[in-house]
């Protein structure tokens, strides 16, 4: 991806990787503002979850795991774009 040089330099505008960004936020914004993302992420990520165990015949966590596998790059992608829509959320409900 061509901004894979904007997620992981170091000495960019946003001084760190997306993951060390969020890290940051989530220690110093407005705690009900974290606590109303973080419930919020999870139940995506539930409901993600149980549609994902009506098209997975086996092991749910070894089916993560396999297409992790196969798609290391992609995954590796999104989390990093899932930091930073979940950074940014918090940084713009705490304003």
């Amino acid at each position: 991806m061509k901004y894979e040089a904007l997620f992981e330099d170091e000495n960019n505008i946003f001084g760190g990787t997306p993951k060390s960004k969020f890290m940051d936020v989530v220690f110093t914004a407005n705690n009900d503002v974290v606590q109303f993302e973080l419930e919020t992420f999870i139940e995506k990520v539930a409901v993600m979850e149980l549609m994902l165990e009506k098209f997975v015949d086996s092991d749910i966590d070894a089916a993560i795991r396999q297409f992790q596998f196969e798609n290391s790059m992609e995954c590796e992608s999104k989390a990093k774009s899932l930091f930073i829509e979940l950074t940014g959320s918090i940084v713009s409900k705490s304003e």
